[in-house]
Parts: C-alpha cells; sequence; structure tokens
C-alpha cells in the first residue's frame, strides 16, 4: 500500500456518502463534482482493473473438464491466482469454480485426458512439482472457505511428495520426477513453501514445520543460490549448480518458501535471506529491464513456451507476500510498477494481458495472449490491490472490445456496442457515462446516468448499456478507438473498444491480426505465427461482416490435417463447405482452399451481412483437428 493511502481511503469514504446523496437530487451538479482534483485513489483503481482481467481469465475455464485448456500444471496456477484474486478483493464468484475442478478431477485419469503423464489420483502424478502445486491451489481454497477437504487433500498430496525426499543423493532435497533423474529448484522452493503453509495452518503441528526447516536449510546450503543470490535451475549429477538459466519462478519460489517459513518461526535469519534473494532479483544483470520484469524468453528474438508463459506470475504472486510482510516501499513501488506497466503497455480492448510485460512484439515472434499469460499479469494487479480492501470500486467493459467494420460502399454503417458497468461496495452509485468516438463518427447515447446498487464485495453489482456507433463510409482502413468513460463518486474507469476498419481480409492466424475476426475460439490452439488448430470437440469460428451491399463473396483458407470447415449467416444453422474424410495427421494435404460464402449473404439488423465460418476436427478421436494458416477474401459491391 502506498504512503498515506489509508488516510485518503477514508477522506474518500466520506466523499461518497456526500456525493451519492447529492447525485440523487442533483445529477448534473454530482456529475461536476464526482471526480476534483486528488480524488482519485489508487486502491480502487486497482481493484477494478483486477476484476477486468480475472473475469477474462475465467472465461477461458473449461467447466466440464474443470480446468483451462491443455495444460495441467499451468491449471492449477490459474486457479490458484484467482484464489489469490478472491482472497485479495473479497469477491467470491467463483468459489464454484475452485470445487468444480476438486471434485471433477481428483480421481485417476489415463495420460492425455487432463496432463500428458497418468494421473494417480489426488491431483498427483510422476511430475512432483505438479503435484505441488495442486497442493497449494488446495490450501488457497481451504483458505478461502475453510472447509477441510481442501487442507486434507494438501496433506495427502504432501505425503505423497514427500516419498520423493532423498537424502541418500545430494544429502537431501525432493526429486523433480517420479523417475527420479533431477533436483532442482522449483520443486524444492515449492516443497518449502507448501510444508511451512501446512504447519501454518494445522494446529499443533509440529512434523511439516520441521520438514520445511530441513528443506530451507538444504536449499540455502545445495548450492543452487550462485554467487550473486539468483536462483539457478538446478544440480549437476555431481550435486554442484548446473548453471542454467536463473527463472524468475524459481526466484520467486525461493522467496515465497522463505517468507511462509518465517511467519512459522519469526527467524531473523530467514528473511534476511529472503530480503538477500529479493534485492538480487531486481539488482544489476538480474531478471529487470528497464523496470519491466523480463523472463530471457522475453527478447523480441524469442517466444515463451507454455510453461515459460506464467514464470513471471509465480514470482509477483511471492512478491506481493514480500511487500505485505516487510511493508518495505522499495519492494512496493516494484510491484506497482509492474501493474502499471501491464495496464497501459501490455493490455488489448478486451483486457487481455500479454506475456511481455513491456508491451514489446515482432513479427516473427509477436506477443503472445493467452489464459497463460492472462493469469501470469493478473497476479501484478492483485499484488496492486490494498490490503484494506477498498470500500467501493467501479469498472467497465464495452463488448465486442475488438469489432470489425466492414463499411459499406456509401452512407453509413451502424456498429452495436453493449457497455457493461460493475461495482462493489456498500453505497449506491449514479454513475455517468460518456462516449468518446474518432472524428466524424457518432455514439449513441453519447452520455447516459447509470445507476449501480453494489450490495459488498462478494458479488459485483453489474447493469448494461447499449450504445450504437455510428461509421461513416468515408472512414480510413485501420483500428480506431471508441472510449467509454466512467464516473461516480471518487471514482472513474476508461473501457475501449478496439474498432477495425477493413475493405478487405487477408490476415495470417496466430497473430494480432487475427484477433478482430476470431469470434469464437472456443479450445482452439494456436502454437506460433500462422497456425491455429482444434482438436477433437474444439472448433474455432470467424465472423466475416461483410457490407450491406455485398453481392457475393468468397473465402480462401490456407488449411490442413482432418478438417471440417461449416459456414452460417447467423452462427446457429451451419452447412459443411469443405471436409477432409482422409485421416491425414502429416500436413501433406495443405493447399489453399475457397469457399463461395455468397448463399450466406442475409442482411442482419445492423445492416451488414455476416457470415460465420467455423473450423473443427472431422476425425475427433485422433487428435488432429483442422488447422488454418492463413485467411483472405474477396467480395463483390
Amino acid at each position: 500500500m502506498k504512503l498515506g493511502a489509508l488516510r485518503m481511503r477514508v477522506k474518500t469514504l466520506l466523499a461518497v456518502a456526500s456525493l451519492t446523496a447529492l447525485a440523487a437530487a442533483f445529477p448534473a451538479a454530482a456529475a461536476q463534482q464526482a471526480h476534483p482534483a486528488n480524488a482519485f485513489t489508487d486502491g480502487p483503481v486497482a481493484m477494478a482493473r483486477a476484476r477486468v482481467a480475472a473475469d477474462v481469465l475465467m472465461s477461458s475455464y473449461e467447466p466440464n473438464k474443470a480446468w483451462f485448456p491443455s495444460s495441467w500444471w499451468n491449471s492449477a496456477v490459474a486457479l490458484q491466482t484467482i484464489g489469490d484474486y478472491m482472497q485479495r478483493t473479497g469477491d467470491r464468484r467463483y468459489l464454484g469454480q475452485l470445487d468444480n475442478t476438486f471434485e471433477k478431477d481428483k480421481g485417476v485419469f489415463p495420460a492425455g485426458v487432463l496432463s500428458g503423464d497418468p494421473l494417480l489420483g489426488n491431483f498427483t502424478s510422476r511430475a512432483i512439482d505438479d503435484s505441488e502445486w495442486w497442493g497449494l491451489t488446495w490450501i488457497q481454497a481451504y483458505d478461502l472457505t475453510g472447509n477441510p477437504k481442501y487442507l486434507n487433500m494438501a496433506v495427502t498430496i504432501a505425503n505423497y511428495v514427500n516419498g520423493y525426499w532423498d537424502t541418500s543423493t545430494c544429502g537431501g532435497g525432493v526429486w523433480w520426477d517420479g523417475e527420479r533423474t533431477y533436483k532442482n529448484a522449483i520443486t524444492n522452493g515449492l516443497w518449502i513453501r507448501l510444508t511451512a503453509e501446512l504447519h501454518n495452518r494445522i494446529h499443533g503441528d509440529t512434523l511439516w514445520l520441521g520438514r520445511s526447516r530441513t528443506a530451507w536449510n538444504w536449499f540455502q546450503g545445495s548450492g543452487m543460490v550462485n554467487a550473486n543470490g539468483l536462483v539457478n535451475d538446478g544440480l549437476t549429477n555431481a550435486c554442484t549448480n548446473n548453471g542454467q538459466n536463473v527463472w524468475s519462478y524459481n526466484q520467486g519460489l525461493a522467496i515465497g518458501g522463505g517468507l511462509e517459513l518465517y511467519r512459522a518461526t519469526r527467524d531473523p535469519k530467514v528473511l534476511a535471506a529472503v530480503k538477500r534473494l529479493a534485492d538480487a532479483a531486481i539488482g544489476p544483470n538480474a531478471l529487470v529491464t528497464n523496470g519491466t520484469l523480463t523472463e530471457i524468453c522475453d527478447a523480441t528474438d524469442q517466444t515463451c513456451d507454455d510453461n515459460g508463459k506464467q514464470f513471471k506470475g509465480i514470482f509477483m504472486r511471492y512478491w506481493t507476500d514480500l511487500v505485505d510482510t516487510t511493508h518495505d516501499t522499495r519492494y512496493a513501488d516494484f510491484l506497482s510498477q509492474q501493474a502499471e506497466g501491464i495496464w497501459n503497455n501490455d493490455r488489448d480492448a478486451a483486457g487481455r494481458l500479454g506475456t511481455r510485460w513491456s508491451g514489446a512484439t515482432s513479427d516473427d515472434h509477436p506477443n503472445v495472449f493467452d489464459w497463460r499469460t492472462q493469469a501470469s499479469a493478473l497476479s501484478a494487479l492483485i499484488g496492486d490491490v490494498p490490503t484494506f480492501t477498498p470500500i467501493t470500486s467501479l469498472a467497465g467493459t464495452l463488448s465486442p472490445a475488438q469489432p470489425v467494420v466492414m463499411p459499406a460502399a456509401t452512407g453509413t454503417t451502424t456498429l452495436p456496442v453493449t457497455l457493461s458497468a460493475s461495482a462493489t461496495g456498500y453505497i449506491p452509485l449514479l454513475t455517468l457515462t460518456s462516449v468518446d468516438v474518432p472524428a466524424g463518427w457518432s455514439a449513441t447515447p453519447r452520455a447516459s446516468l447509470l445507476p449501480l446498487q453494489p450490495r459488498g464485495n462478494a458479488s459485483p453489482v453489474s447493469k448494461t448499456l447499449p450504445l450504437k456507433i455510428t461509421v461513416p463510409s468515408s472512414a480510413s482502413d485501420g483500428h480506431h478507438m471508441v472510449a467509454v468513460n466512467l464516473t461516480a463518486a471518487g471514482l472513474r474507469f476508461t473501457t475501449q473498444a478496439d474498432v477495425l476498419i477493413a475493405h478487405a481480409i487477408d490476415f495470417d492466424t496466430g497473430t494480432v491480426d487475427e484477433n478482430p475476426w476470431l469470434f469464437d475460439p472456443d479450445g482452439s490452439q494456436s502454437n506460433g505465427v500462422q497456425n491455429r488448430f482444434a482438436d477433437g470437440n474444439a472448433h474455432f469460428t470467424y465472423r466475416f461482416p461483410f457490407p450491406g451491399d455485398t453481392k457475393a463473396a468468397t473465402v480462401t483458407l490456407t488449411i490442413d490435417a482432418e478438417f471440417m470447415v461449416q459456414a452460417s449467416s447467423d452462427n446457429q444453422t451451419w452447412t459443411t463447405v469443405l471436409e477432409e474424410t482422409r485421416p491425414i495427421t502429416d500436413g501433406s494435404n495443405k493447399e489453399d482452399r475457397t469457399v463461395d460464402l455468397t448463399p450466406f449473404l442475409k442482411a442482419a439488423a445492423d445492416g451488414s451481412k455476416p457470415v460465420y465460418l467455423k473450423v473443427s476436427d472431422s476425425f475427433p478421436n485422433d487428435g488432429w483437428g483442422g488447422r488454418v494458416y492463413h485467411v483472405t477474401a474477396n467480395i463483390t459491391q
């Protein structure tokens, strides 16, 4: 929490009450008085930002499998991050998803269902670190609910992991895998944190505390912490530092494990060691580039794999713990700097947060946005929310956030957009909304009053407002911002829609150029430029909002594998237009295929003639679904 923030929040609370009363009697006057100089505090804004980002993350949660698509340990971390969000803000809307995962995924599963490894039951597998991640997730669920089943599961997992603590090699440490091939930093950092968390929640415990102390002492003397105070990845077969990369999550777990053990023991030597690790992390030639936490794979000539995408968020989770524990302004300033940088530089109009927190990108290695990067960056936004939960907050989103308009040759095109405003707190808010559009465009209504009546923080209230954006035929191709400013007593929030004006369709998949056209990604995946595929029962849908004066249209897909392509004019009734009937898994059928979309051109309410194109898997049982590389279209007006 920044210095003076508590005093400012008390002043804001008093201001909220008076301004709300004013709004009821004199709405126009209230709007003018709603944002006097210095009235905006950091806390409510930080809470609103975290709520928007958390909602985006949970939109990727798959309720049937009860996880996030295609990654087992990453799903544990994402759910733990949502637990952090709920604990920090008081929002409890996602407790059901935590329990859904617990009940559905605690059993035994063969390889390939939820994880590449067989799952042995109780969230354990041959990947010992994966098991530990789930143990920490269920302790977080216990902290939120008090339900002992979550704590009992964490104990079960920890007992399983303890079977891989081995003093016969390197004098101690937990093996990384069931085959006992590697002792590394992440597995042992997790073990220190997990055992200390169990001690701090089990009354009268000495067993887990003893194990945590032993693990900490072993880790400190293992050699994995190098002379610069940075944590290398693990040990060689000769039990020496292997000199492999200093990943942020290894550094973060060393900090986090020490902090939890310090809470258990109040040993000043432990806290001193934690501070040395923290100072090293943000020191010269470490993990920070131009003030931004940066992984080595964040370089613009590299791409982080699905594991590396979440490393920085794990670091920030335990850095937040460091700030809360030490109240050191240097650590707090670094945390706030990351949150501000992410929000200002690494966020698109849809509220998605990317892997490079600086926002840097390149054609060959673009900044990646997916649920893993969302969970990672969300941790920094959560940490920026004060531990003294703000009394009220206001946020807003626009849907669609990245719409496409293909203007008619003459006249105007109407773009329907919905504003969703959400609020927490205990006092009614009269929210003034005002819309900013590019020159020559118009918005209806341009301004409006939207009453919100929150009832605490556990379940934010929301209200929607339909907007109509009128786009002239002369609008130039490219991205144009529509902004809606929300203002209430002592609160302000701005949300945007990134409107793409396009007279033609031509994009590579797996890039930011694809995003505005991607209507529904469902469970599809993209692991690089020119690559989007849908395996099994997954699919992905593009929406092409052809102009109202379109007479004919075709689309050409560069596509391979076992594809099924369907077209629709309403996203409900589908016609198969392309299908691979052979089980081809080697890409040998890759070619350009053209589809006539003219039969699907039907006028919609907004005057456009949208066509939906869905790609799925013609052989859903073998995992080689349709893969699209490039999309172009031709239209006749």
